[in-house]
């Protein structure tokens, strides 16, 4: 069940509604029977899945709190290894398999058919990654072990948050659970700012993203068959097309919650605004990016060690990362580039300072910085050519025509046009981005998402802007095939 589906644009005022008016002792009962409703629409039989990893970290976690002192890291690994081989099964055995068969066919040897076949249950990432990141919690003693099953259940399964985040902290989100009888649920002015959250990341989905990705998909799908400009506009349009597909669900995710009175992270913060790699990964996937930093990164070490360590620390925790958005060399790929220009932002850091000292750069100066923004934006675009292709050689195929097929006449040829979108539809992508570029600017430089922004202005200008989103999502969203709802990017992750 899709935020943008109408399977959701009744599901949700039903069970807002019920959950509003029921006696305060069901609500954490009928949340959690809502969120497995909404997770089991898109496959019944992987709520087994979900069930079983709700019940052994709860299991783990009551573990760990009972355990000696001695005896706790043991339980912590085992827990880990048993949920972690679920993930590992369902989302690695082909990737696994293959690469054993490629090893084989080197060796010589006939390749391991394949036993069965099976689809990814959508969301396993994630909420395995909340599950887990509760248990090590539990373990440094930052939250205390959930004795309820039906509560720590509904942490793992909440619904505004178990497809494509973002992955939740028990220090946030179980402990708004455990709150839940003692809330005061109504609240006009936070249900109304939870629907315009729910509004902006329905147009930022179906209007510039799904739009943008009819260009995208034309270009990387095909991509011997352009040159420069093409290939250039295609990794920009994916650049767009990512960001707005996943910053639209976690928008939505924001606003449900909302609307629900809990308040979750926020995952995304202007990142193609941001001023280096490093201010990069501050501000996109934040909760992934912070779950890898203190469940990952701080263990092996962090910057506390030597040189050498820190860099391996840093390029594991990369490769790790993108493992985990996908089972291709591909991904590991991109993991690896950020992981490299981590590192090599470190070692130039000294000959930057040095240069703009003896050049006396005005570090501080707007030009100074609108030159980073976009040195960072263009790294952040060549890096998720990886990400979209297929495979390295396509990604590399991709680069190599980019890099040597130049075509300089076709950004005045209307060549544009040419690429799965026509005039019209162009026009209408680039109006959506001014938007998004002017909502990016009050997010950048006052802190406030749509909702808050909006909730200062005078009524006329308020109900101005919302009249015109929800038209612009009625008339220009793209509404797919026979008006099916576009599956968000982030779901196969």
């Amino acid at each position: 069940m899709l935020f943008n589906s109408l399977q959701f644009a009744v599901f949700f005022p039903v069970a807002a509604l019920i959950y509003f008016i029921i006696p305060r002792k069901l609500r954490c009962i009928w949340l959690l029977a809502a969120s497995y409703a909404f997770y089991m629409s898109a496959g019944p039989k992987y709520a087994v899945l979900l069930l079983f990893s709700t019940a052994v970290t709860f299991c783990g976690g009551l573990l760990l709190e009972r355990a000696p002192e001695n005896r706790k890291k043991t339980v912590l690994a085992l827990t880990f290894a048993a949920s972690l081989a679920v993930l590992v099964f369902f989302k690695y055995f082909d990737f696994l398999l293959g690469n054993l068969n490629t090893v084989l066919g080197m060796l010589g040897a006939g390749p391991v058919s394949r036993p069965f076949s099976f689809a990814l249950p959508v969301g396993i990432s994630f909420y395995t990654f909340q599950a887990l990141g509760y248990l090590v919690d539990v373990y440094r003693g930052d939250t205390k072990p959930e004795k309820n099953f039906v509560r720590y259940a509904l942490f793992v399964s909440f619904f505004p948050v178990i497809l494509s985040g973002p992955i939740e902290r028990s220090t946030n989100l179980l402990r708004q659970i455990r709150e839940l009888p003692e809330k005061k649920l109504w609240n006009f002015d936070r249900v109304a700012g939870g629907l315009v959250l729910l509004l902006f990341g329905l147009f930022q989905k179906m209007v510039i993203a799904d739009r943008a990705a009819i260009l995208a998909n034309q270009v990387f799908d095909n991509y011997r068959m352009y040159e420069m400009f093409g290939l250039l506009v295609g990794a920009v349009a994916y650049t767009i097309q990512i960001y707005c597909d996943f910053a639209s669900y976690s928008m939505m995710a924001l606003g449900v919650a909302k609307v629900l009175d809990f308040g979750i992270m926020e995952n995304f913060n202007t990142p193609y605004f941001a001023r280096s790699m490093r201010d990069f990964w501050r501000r996109w996937h934040i909760s992934l990016s912070s779950w890898f930093r203190d469940y990952l990164y701080i263990p092996l070490g962090g910057n506390r060690c030597g040189k050498l360590r820190r860099y391996f620390n840093l390029m594991a925790t990369f490769l790790v990362s993108g493992l985990w958005h996908g089972a291709s060399w591909s991904f590991v790929a991109w993991g690896g580039i950020h992981g490299l220009y981590q590192i090599i932002g470190y070692e130039l850091k000294g000959v930057k300072e040095k240069i703009n000292k003896r050049l006396h750069t005005k570090t501080e100066a707007v030009s100074y910085r609108l030159g980073q923004v976009l040195v960072t934006f263009l790294l952040t675009a060549f890096a998720w050519i990886f990400f979209r292709a297929p495979s390295i050689g396509d990604a590399l195929g991709y680069i190599r025509r980019m890099l040597t097929k130049p075509d300089l006449w076709s950004f005045f040829n209307g060549e544009l046009y040419n690429l799965g979108l026509d005039r019209t539809e162009i026009n209408v992508l680039v109006v959506s981005l001014a938007v998004l570029f002017l909502v990016e600017l009050v997010r950048y430089f006052k802190q406030q998402l749509p909702d808050a922004f909006l909730a200062e202005q005078n009524l006329w200008f308020r109900w101005g802007v919302l009249l015109a989103l929800i038209g612009a999502v009625a008339v220009f969203g793209v509404y797919g095939p026979g008006y099916d709802a576009q599956q968000f990017i982030y779901f196969q992750f």
